[in-house]
Formats: C-alpha cells, sequence, structure tokens
C-alpha cells in the first residue's frame, strides 16, 4: 500500500495565500518567530523543518546572529561505525533537500529573511499526514493539563486520545508529545528524521526527591549489555548515609556530542533546572564537550576507577600490583588536594616525565 502522499509539483502548493509563504525581506521580532511562520507554512505545504546551522556572536555566544532552517530532508544519515552490528538497519529517510529558510540578525533585535529556497526533491505529505511529522507535533498545555486529568482519573489512553480529538476537530489536529511527566513517572525521547526512537531517558518520584535533596551526580555508560551495544547510563550520588542514590537513567543510541548534550538538557529539564555541583564521569572527550557546554559551571571530575583501568590499558606493566609506579600513582591521586602542591611534588614531576619518554 503507498503512502498518502502529494506529488511536490501538485497546484495545492499554489493555494498557500501570499501572507504565510515566507519571502526574502519579511522581518521576524524573534528567532523562534521564524522558526514557528516557516514551520506553520510547513504544515500547509506538506513537509516537516529542523534547525541547522546557527552563527552566533562571539560577544555573547547566546546571541544568535545567523540561523538557517532547513526541510527534514536535508543532508545525507552519517555513517554509522556499529551497522555491522545491526541486523536490520534503517532505511534511508534524507534526500540532500535544499528547501531552506535562512534569517540575519538585525540592529534593533529583529531578524530578517535573507534566503528563502522552496523547491523539494520529494513527495509531499497530504493534510490528513501532515500532523505525523516530527516538527508538527505539537500538543497545547490545555490538552496537556486535559491528559494530566484524564490519568488522575484512571481513564484509558485511548478513550482519552479519542475524547480530545473529537475537542479539537479530529485528532490530526490534537498533536503529540513526546514528554509525559505526571505524579507517578517522568521520560523523555528523542526521535530521528524517521521517526524511530533514539535516545530514551526516565526518571520516577523517588529519583526527582533524591536529586532535590543530593546534588553531587557521577554519570556512567559502561554498562553497554545488550545486543546491540547501544549505552545505558545512570546518574547516581550518594545519600546522607553514603548509600548509592539514583537520579535517573538513560538509553542512548550512540555516545556522541549531540546525544549527550540532549541527555544532559532533559536531566535539567526533568529536575526543575537544578545544575549539578560537581559531576564525575569517565575519560569521554564527547561526553566532556557537552558538559562543557550544556553545564559550563558544573565541576567536572574524572572516576579514579575509569582512571586505573585506562593506566592498566596503556600502561601494563608499570600498573602491576605493588609496583612503585602505581604506589607514586595513589599518592598523587589521593594525597594532594590543591593543584599546585601536586606539581611541585617530585613524584609527580618523575613521572610525567617517565610517561614522555614511554610515548616518545
Amino acid at each position: 500500500m503507498s503512502n498518502p502522499v502529494l506529488s511536490p509539483v501538485d497546484n495545492s502548493v499554489e493555494d498557500v495565500s501570499v501572507q504565510d509563504k515566507p519571502r526574502i525581506g519579511m522581518t521576524f521580532e524573534f528567532e523562534n518567530a521564524a522558526y514557528e511562520f516557516y514551520n506553520q507554512y510547513g504544515r500547509k505545504v506538506g513537509f516537516s523543518i529542523r534547525k541547522d546551522h546557527a552563527h552566533r556572536s562571539k560577544e555573547d555566544p547566546t546571541i544568535i546572529k545567523q540561523r538557517r532552517f532547513v526541510c527534514n530532508k536535508h543532508g545525507h544519515r552519517k555513517k554509522d561505525k556499529r551497522d555491522m552490528l545491526t541486523k536490520e538497519p534503517r532505511a534511508e529517510t534524507r534526500t540532500d533537500c535544499l528547501a531552506r529558510l535562512c534569517i540575519s540578525r538585525l540592529k534593533d533585535g529583529q531578524y530578517e529573511c535573507k534566503d528563502f529556497f522552496d523547491d523539494h526533491n520529494h513527495d509531499l505529505h497530504t493534510p490528513t499526514t501532515v500532523h505525523m511529522m516530527r516538527s508538527q507535533r505539537q500538543i497545547s498545555n490545555i490538552v496537556a493539563h486535559g491528559i494530566d486529568l484524564a490519568d488522575d482519573s484512571s481513564i484509558r489512553p485511548k478513550a482519552t486520545f479519542d475524547l480530545m480529538g473529537m475537542q479539537v476537530g479530529g485528532s490530526e489536529n490534537l498533536g503529540c508529545t513526546r514528554t509525559r511527566n505526571n505524579l507517578s513517572f517522568t521520560y523523555s525521547l528523542q526521535l530521528d528524521n524517521g521517526e524511530q526512537i533514539t535516545n530514551i531517558f526516565w526518571a520516577d518520584p523517588r529519583m526527582l526527591i533524591d536529586y532535590a535533596l543530593f546534588g553531587d551526580v557521577i554519570f556512567d555508560t559502561t554498562f553497554c549489555t545488550n545486543k546491540e551495544y547501544r549505552p545505558f547510563g545512570i546518574f547516581a550520588g550518594f545519600n546522607h548515609h553514603r548509600g548509592v542514590t539514583i537520579f535517573g537513567a538513560a538509553l542512548l543510541y550512540d555516545e556522541t556530542v549531540p546525544s549527550f548534550k540532549w541527555l544532559f538538557e532533559t536531566f535539567l529539564e526533568t529536575h526543575g533546572q537544578k545544575k549539578p555541583k560537581t559531576i564525575f564521569t569517565d575519560q569521554d572527550a564527547a561526553m566532556a564537550r557537552a558538559i562543557g557546554e550544556v553545564l559550563p559551571e558544573t565541576w567536572h571530575g574524572l572516576c579514579t576507577w575509569h582512571i586505573m583501568q585506562n593506566g592498566i590499558k596503556h600502561f601494563d606493566n608499570l600498573m602491576k600490583h605493588g609496583s612503585s609506579f602505581l604506589k607514586d600513582l595513589n599518592k598523587c591521586i589521593f594525597k594532594y588536594e590543591n593543584e599546585e602542591d601536586l606539581r611541585m611534588h617530585e613524584k609527580f614531576c618523575w613521572m610525567i616525565t617517565n610517561l614522555r619518554i614511554i610515548h616518545g
């Protein structure tokens, strides 16, 4: 059965009114206003959009000077280095579509459309299926509140969905939500352009309460135990009895900067934007970069267990039990709390010199 899509040469595209179609020179009060305008245009025409390139101000990184919105089929999917482990690879959904809307920030703080390209190289959705596209999945606060009330009243999800759909004139006008918050459970999903789940985060009420009381975090993704080698990570910490407590858990598609950024941003959103004072992780470069961007004020430390494991991996003979090198390393890690005192210590200087010799 073929998908209910519309050819890009269909005349219904021309039925969009002039004021609803982007044009070069039109201005927007905010960046998000431009996104919403282009997204509404995409809904009427039959395509989904996403944010692509952004040029930020060097003086104030929070200010976006230029932004490009593209069709969700823009570009090509990057090759996954673990494709050989995947038995049923996902179908390619991108077609390198060049449709786009580019805006630039003016001196008065508004944004002006500088570039607009409207030709798509793929089929477009019909009005009956456009609500299924990713950027069109939006749910109003009123509908979300109604869903929560229905859930608290033990009304089944299907009955709630049908009722809400009737109230807004059809399920296509209802929208979808990827995050669910209620008294019993909180979770968030991230989808790719093929509408497939990539990353999952969840937390129960006990995790929310514990994190509100104990703020230091240990994040670990060493539990890649499933057959697809997907990283399973936990946010953990200690309570006032030195007992381990969990603040959240996640199942990730990969260990890249975008995945970690989404995870840390979702973690903060779930816990009311409360940032941890300290966070301990392994020596993953992608994770460190994501922490620096999302949690710049949080002190980032490295887990000593991972440091020792990396030492065994790279310096097998030097890390043998009872060796003088291992004793000196333990002294450097656990004896000194001040970085300057550590740098002045002769053992530390000796270790750095010998490691440089070993690595050439």
